[in-house]
């Protein structure tokens, strides 16, 4: 495809998606294939000769849209937003067309830096404590998901704990791990990629608001340690997936600093309300903690995949994670005056993801993106408000930001016929969890285009089927 050719398709595409975006809303929210469908229409064989870019587009019109559940769509309320806009779509474009590969400082000073400084950015942006910033001991990187910020966070906490013999001579079978019982799973993979094993992940048990018992944590870690196990790691959750409970931060971190925790804080998707100062309330005790991420992907209009991960010491993460083999040394990484960002994540090659949280932080400034979170935690209230008021459903957790989770009062099985219906008439988008036995639903508004016709329109399809189940 030579430049013309590429010129011309680009365009083209450009067109495409700027016309998806604009007609999403039309589109059935959740995809109605079954299983194999889209396998069924593709070739058992790639082609022997060339296609034209004409034919592929067509057959994404044709085969993989019935096959698509339209995260973007301003009806889409299940899990969590997962948006992107304009200005994150094109910073794609652009780290895609440079093509960088942001390993080492060398490869792409432009990579390295520019992040170096957005993340810097955005911990000003949060609040975070300037322990996190570049120009201290500490500082923060890209990772492609709140998952590999756990998994990275718990091998420095492994490595500092075991002062290195984990990487040297194997890990020791007494290592423990702490969170909620209402923590992502996201811990669970990581102690088993990490050679602590599911036996030494504690689960802690929960206050009546749904975050972590300090109380329980205590007696676990005395217990442990009366058993001649070391704690080593602690992660606390700000805003679980299930309820967005908030764990109490001022608590634990004292707790972590009294038995020598590594203290991690996961707030992928609540973390980005705090550019609000009026939300600020869930980083209390942040002083304490050792690591922290957060997932602009998640709430901030950045697309997939973009987890900010910063430590208050990067050189406990660098020991956990550097190898230098003869074919990657350089004179800037001699110099130790430069910042390879594959020694704070488990990949080595890594993409230009600053650039397109770059262009959405410049693009909208961070009073553009305080008024949409705004917007999105007031519609949630005005939702709460209709559930509450309603004789068919009854709310079942506090509304903290932009989650409501609610039950129908005649029990599970009419809770899971009216999401079956509601997600049928592919008008909107809703999941579920269980609490304590019953079956929740969850709306999540948070979508880059979600307005209060959405939400309003939402709430009286779900109205009028809850009284129907």
């Amino acid at each position: 495809m030579d430049p013309e050719e590429f010129r011309a398709n680009g365009k083209q595409l450009v067109d495409w998606i700027a016309d998806y975006l604009e007609s999403v809303e039309d589109y059935p929210v959740q995809s109605r294939v079954r299983p194999g469908d889209i396998q069924d229409r593709l070739p058992d064989r790639p082609p022997e000769h060339g296609e034209e870019f004409q034919a592929m587009l067509a057959d994404v019109e044709e085969i993989i849209m019935p096959g698509i559940t339209h995260w973007q769509s301003p009806n889409f309320f299940a899990y969590f937003p997962a948006n992107a806009s304009g200005p994150g779509i094109l910073g794609e474009m652009l780290s895609a067309g440079l093509g960088v590969q942001g390993m080492l400082w060398a490869t792409s000073p432009a990579c390295t830096e520019l992040e170096t400084r957005v993340l810097d950015w955005m911990a000003h942006a949060l609040g975070l404590p300037e322990a996190f910033l570049s120009h201290t001991e500490g500082g923060g990187v890209i990772q492609d998901t709140a998952s590999s910020a756990t998994l990275c966070a718990l091998l420095a906490a492994r490595e500092r704990i075991t002062d290195g013999a984990g990487n040297r001579d194997g890990v020791p079978d007494d290592l423990v791990a702490y969170a909620s019982s209402e923590a992502h799973s996201s811990l669970d993979k990581a102690a088993r990629i990490a050679g602590i094993g599911d036996a030494r992940v504690r689960k802690i048990a929960t206050r009546g608001d749904g975050g972590m018992d300090p109380d329980a944590l205590e007696r676990a870690l005395i217990a442990d340690i009366e058993a001649g196990l070391r704690p080593c790691f602690l992660m606390a959750t700000l805003g679980t997936t299930s309820t967005m409970a908030f764990d109490p931060l001022e608590p634990l971190g004292r707790l972590a600093r009294k038995h020598g925790l590594w203290l991690h804080v996961d707030a992928a998707m609540a973390g980005n309300a705090a550019i609000c100062p009026e939300h600020r309330w869930m980083h209390e005790g942040m002083a304490r903690a050792d690591s922290y991420c957060v997932n602009p992907h998640k709430w901030l209009f950045t697309n997939f995949d973009c987890d900010c991960f910063w430590v208050r010491n990067r050189h406990a993460l660098i020991r956990a994670m550097a190898i230098l083999p003869e074919y990657l040394k350089n004179p800037a990484t001699e110099s130790g005056q430069v910042i390879d960002y594959r020694d704070w994540q488990i990949p080595l090659g890594r993409r230009f993801r600053a650039l397109k949280l770059w262009f959405v932080l410049r693009h909208f400034g961070l009073e553009g993106l305080r008024e949409r979170l705004r917007e999105h935690c007031r519609l949630a209230r005005w939702f709460a408000d209709q559930v509450d008021a309603d004789p068919h459903l009854e709310r079942v957790a506090p509304v903290h930001l932009n989650l409501v989770c609610f039950r129908h009062r005649d029990g599970n099985e009419a809770g899971e016929e009216l999401l079956e219906k509601l997600n049928d008439s592919g008008r909107l988008y809703l999941s579920s969890t269980r609490l304590n036995g019953q079956f929740v639903l969850r709306m999540s508004i948070g979508q880059t285009e979600t307005r209060e016709r959405h939400v309003k329109a939402a709430w009286e399809r779900i109205r009028s089927s809850a009284s129907e189940c």
